[in-house]
């Protein structure tokens, strides 16, 4: 009877199902599959991600291709572990068909195989190797962690060719450095998830890693580093079951929004549309938090609502929801604007907006199943997983740009470690060039204490600009002797080094200059000069004293008469300027009171003026 009562609505939503994949656009997601030797097969081509194990966005992997003799299809186990002449990783080449792509993954994984190439067995465009349907049987699929790509025929063909003509191993790179958009500073990624937590292991896996990732989102959200959106699908009833009860149970406006029933059973328990309204308000609870700057709390509260109000507890209400609301301090009269009337027949703004975006546009294929992630516009491929999905986000960062989380020895390999990654280096600074980054490293000459260096990164950097000789004296000469410091650093230039007075040179390495045997220094009659470093020391005959900006010598002792002239002289300096200053001071007194009795004469009577004016009346008269 249960079963009866079912079909309507299984065919309303298989129809609407297939009139949205018939339209649909799925994108494969690619990997260049780069052959460096034998000679004869080098280059590139590409393959196709695998949508199961963990592919390394950002990373290379370098190994050798091993076919195996038998089991060829992958299907079974090998009971043996594969092994390369070189030490090398082993990828193994496996063909397609007899069992799920899967399978071939996990049994590959168990052999020691570091990757998976499978080989298409007929002519046709790359395709995505995809997990197969759950059931007891397919339970290795979660544990599958290494990665793996789909290959053409024709690139199948060749590698299994040179594997027989010759012994040679032939050494292959999977690169997924381009694999995932990295285009500046911040990365855009968008979650389609579901409030459902009764559909089984996909809502579980959902489930799990949002409370595992929360973290990490909220760390790169709180610091600027990401925008992250959540969506959730939405399907729609055809017009022609509008009306029905099993329409009526799943969707909301009129059929316009809907979901399957959670038990797939319509005569209890919870209905499609209670899920559909909880994702409306799940999606409303983002928004307004977005606007209030502290759009990171839709973590918060998805996951505490699964704790407080799951399914299986009978807790999934409109009122468990709004305590949980308010436990966050989000403010639930917005959040209900933003729902707006789930029963009203025309269309629910939010909700419309998503299955809008649910159609691919760019680069980006339709979303068509629950869980997907999308990072910068391309669909997340492999296990759902918190440290995986951290390390394609970390793909998607610009060199240099990633955030510490991504540099982790967790996360990579630091290979500035390794010969300081190639680049330039100064001991004595504790100064370096490399930069590591989540894919590799980057030369590029570095600021230290405020200081930029510049130079190619690779051979050379140099200080520039003001405060250069606080940082290894700007990589000019400097040295210390005799209690003496010279540099040919200076501050008031910017970039360049030149030796200071009393040496010679190129500014990088200078020599003390000898001015007495060049005679460029104590020259005068009866001088006598001994050479210093950084300078020299002259003397004169007798008593005399030599002047060095002079070069010459003068007396020491002054006569009577010559030290009455200086007195003299002295004196009448002082005098000459004690008068200029008297003068001044009475020349400027006066000039300030002619001008104060000028302003004050504008505004005020003074008796003179009035006696001048009477005295002129007087006249007038007379």
């Amino acid at each position: 009877m249960r079963g009866h009562q079912t079909t309507p609505l299984l065919l309303s939503l298989l129809l609407a199902t297939i009139v949205s994949t018939v339209t649909s656009r799925f994108i494969v997601e690619k990997n260049t599959v780069k052959v460096i030797s034998p000679e004869e097969l080098a280059g590139e081509r590409e393959g196709a991600i695998a949508n199961y194990g963990i592919p390394n966005y950002g990373g290379t992997l370098t190994g050798v291709i091993v076919y195996p003799d038998s089991k060829t299809n992958g299907c079974e186990d090998f009971n043996t572990k594969f092994k390369s002449n070189s030490k090398r990783a082993v990828i193994l080449l496996v063909d397609r068909g007899d069992c799920y792509f899967a399978l071939k993954s996990w049994n590959a994984q168990n052999a020691g195989a570091a990757a998976v190439l499978v080989g298409d067995n007929v002519d046709e465009p790359l395709l995505t190797m995809d997990t197969p349907e759950e059931s007891f049987e397919t339970e290795y699929v979660e544990n599958i962690t290494i990665p793996s790509a789909f290959i053409t025929r024709a690139f199948t063909e060749d590698l299994k060719k040179q594997l027989k003509k010759s012994n040679q191993e032939i050494v292959v790179k999977i690169d997924w450095t381009e694999s995932m958009p990295h285009p500046d500073e911040r990365v855009e990624y968008e979650f389609w998830t579901n409030s459902n937590d009764e559909c089984g292991t996909r809502c579980d896996e959902q489930m799990d890693f949002v409370k595992n990732f929360k973290g990490h989102a909220q760390l790169l959200e709180k610091g600027g580093y990401t925008l992250f959106t959540p969506h959730y699908i939405t399907w729609y009833c055809p017009e022609a079951f509008i009306l029905s009860k099993q329409c009526k149970s799943q969707c909301i406006n009129n059929g316009r929004y809907c979901a399957p029933d959670p038990e797939q059973d319509f005569d209890s328990g919870y209905d499609g549309k209670d899920v559909v309204i909880e994702n409306l308000r799940q999606l409303c609870v983002h928004r307004v938090a977005n606007t209030l700057g502290r759009s990171w709390v839709w973590w918060d509260f998805v996951t505490d609502y699964h704790i407080r109000c799951s399914m299986k507890n009978q807790k999934y209400s409109k009122d468990c929801a709004e305590e949980v609301i308010k436990s966050l301090n989000l403010p639930l009269d917005k959040i209900g604007e933003c729902m707006g009337d789930t029963s009203a027949d025309n269309d629910n703004d939010v909700l419309k907006t998503e299955q809008l975006v649910q159609v691919g546009h760019g680069g980006r294929g339709d979303v068509t199943i629950l869980p997907t992630l999308v990072i910068n516009d391309i669909q997340y491929r492999g296990k759902l997983e918190s440290t995986a999905v951290l390390r394609a986000i970390c793909a998607g960062f610009k060199e240099s740009t990633e955030p510490h989380v991504c540099l982790t020895p967790d996360m990579e390999t630091n290979e500035c470690q390794d010969n300081n990654g190639g680049c330039w280096q100064d001991n004595k600074s504790n100064a370096t060039a490399c930069q590591d980054t989540y894919r590799g490293r980057i030369c590029k000459c570095p600021l230290i204490k405020g200081v930029q260096w510049e130079g190619d990164g690779y051979s050379s950097c140099k200080a520039v600009g003001p405060g250069r000789c606080s940082v290894n004296n700007g990589g000019c000469w400097s040295d210390i002797k005799d209690g003496k410091t010279f540099s040919a650093c200076s501050d008031s230039n910017v970039n360049g080094c030149k030796c200071p007075v009393g040496f010679n040179g190129d500014g990088y390495t200078c020599v003390d200059i000898d001015e007495c045997k060049e005679r460029t220094a104590c020259q005068c009659n009866g001088c006598s000069c001994k050479n210093t470093w950084g300078g020299y020391d002259c003397k004169c005959k007798g008593n005399l004293v030599y002047i060095k900006g002079e070069d010459t010598c003068i007396a020491k002792n002054m006569s009577t008469f010559g030290w009455f002239l200086t007195i003299l002289l002295i004196s009448c300096v002082i005098g000459v300027g004690v008068a200029g200053f008297i003068f001044y001071k009475y020349r400027l007194r006066s000039y300030m009171d002619s001008e104060i009795m000028a302003i004050m004469s504008q505004y005020m009577p003074i008796d003179n003026q009035n006696i001048e004016i009477n005295t002129v009346r007087e006249d007038a008269h007379a």
